[in-house]
């Protein structure tokens, strides 16, 4: 279901965005994102667009990989007073990101995939989940 703070996330974007851009979603797996609230609001609001991340996936999550150089590069080792500080914190670390953006690097490639998630599937077959 979505809360107060994610309607006005998502009005945010929707009012900031131009009309004739589309809007992709890029969400972990988690059952909320696939609420019936949520798919309404999806449906009202047909430019937004959901793409969730396959479970057990953090390793190929790239976005999860932007925030951990945003928490050891910025948040780790500073101090916040509101929301407002945070926020012009992070605005400007991206805006130095931009700059002189890094690459992500896989460590994979796509044929080598697979194969270790075969290798996972049989580790983790009959684990009980």
């Amino acid at each position: 279901m979505l809360t107060e703070e994610e309607r006005e996330q998502l009005a945010k974007i929707d009012t900031e965005v131009p009309d004739d851009l589309e809007v992709h979603l890029i969400c972990d797996n988690y059952g909320t994102h696939k609420h019936p609230t949520v798919n309404t609001w999806l449906a009202a609001h047909p430019r937004f667009h959901m793409h969730f991340t396959p479970t057990y996936s953090s390793w190929i999550n790239q976005v999860e990989r932007f925030f951990a150089f945003v928490t050891a590069d910025l948040l780790q080792r500073s101090d916040h007073r509101s929301a407002h500080a945070l926020e012009t914190d992070i605005r400007a670390w991206v805006k130095a990101w931009n700059a002189n953006p890094r690459p992500f690097i896989w460590t994979k490639s796509a044929e080598q995939i697979p194969t270790s998630l075969g290798r996972l599937l049989q580790r983790t077959k009959g684990a009980g989940h």
